[in-house]
């Protein structure tokens, strides 16, 4: 007797996933993360410095709050209050950086905070390519999600 086969999982159902994480709620996609925070069931934070948000893009509507500040990246010292201000309580928040690093500081400040904070993979503008460029290995912007050049 032949087994019944497993069904296939749907096309894309990957990028509708939480992955897990050790010090914070979990990594999601670009895809889910819009899908959260168009829902209503999410604020997305936009840890990228003023700078890089005014010359690289943005995303209307995102919270704009930076993790490090321009120039000399040095740690943003009213972050926790400014984040706290911003995001209602039993909201998820979501943590945008260009590639996905300094959110996951963000995210796992977020928790130590109290909230339930997931980090963005990919960022922004993705992963650098073999020529050291951003925007075509992944990235917010590389899926069409909403945004706007500053």
């Amino acid at each position: 007797m032949n087994p019944l086969p497993t069904p296939a999982a749907a096309p894309g159902a990957a990028l509708l996933t939480v992955r897990p994480a050790p010090d914070y709620a979990g990594n999601v996609s670009p895809q889910l993360a819009c899908q959260w925070w168009q829902a209503g069931q999410a604020v997305l934070v936009d840890v990228r410095t003023d700078a890089e948000r005014a010359w690289v893009g943005f995303v209307p509507g995102a919270i704009p709050l930076a993790w490090k500040q321009w120039p000399g990246m040095a740690l943003n010292t009213g972050f926790d209050e400014m984040l706290q201000a911003a995001v209602p309580a039993g909201k998820k928040v979501l943590f945008l950086c260009r590639s996905g690093v300094r959110s996951v500081a963000a995210a796992q400040r977020a928790t130590a905070l109290g909230l339930e904070a997931y980090n963005i993979l990919e960022g922004f503008e993705g992963d650098a390519d073999a020529h050291g460029q951003r925007g075509h290995l992944g990235g917010w912007r590389l899926h069409g999600l909403p945004w706007q050049q500053g």
